[in-house]
């Protein structure tokens, strides 16, 4: 996911995560499931701001774990709008694992979701367009 590459000015939000224990399994391993509530999160906070509605996951896809990640390293979570609809937003989430002592980083998963604006009588509304590059 390299959509910054072609369009420098697509909304972007950036979260940090530590990997602590109770967020791994019996590997010492991050859960699948906290990964995807992580990028959840991330997804909903870029189109939150995009939109400055309300917002609400309407589906997730293409989520590609590559890479494990491990107790104790550091996740740097990178959201991008790359496409909207009428109310939807199209939202591409990466995961890097960085290792803190080493500095050593990999894209470990990587997703794309879809947020819907919501009005305040909770019907989907419409949302700003991207910018033209």
């Amino acid at each position: 996911m390299s959509p910054t590459a072609t369009h420098p000015s697509l909304p972007e939000a950036r979260l940090l995560e530590m990997v602590f224990p109770d967020h791994t399994n019996h590997l010492g391993t991050l859960f699948g499931g906290q990964a995807l509530a992580w990028m959840d999160k991330a997804a909903f906070i870029v189109a939150s701001r995009h939109a400055r509605r309300t917002v609400v996951t309407a589906r997730s896809e293409e989520v590609s774990f590559r890479v494990p990640v491990r107790k104790g390293q550091l996740v740097e979570l990178v959201a991008r709008i790359v496409g909207t609809g009428r109310s939807s937003m199209q939202v591409e989430v990466e995961m890097t694992a960085e290792d803190p002592l080493t500095g050593d980083r990999r894209v470990c998963t990587t997703g794309r979701f879809v947020m819907i604006a919501l009005d305040s009588n909770g019907s989907p509304t419409p949302v700003p367009a991207l910018p033209s590059a």
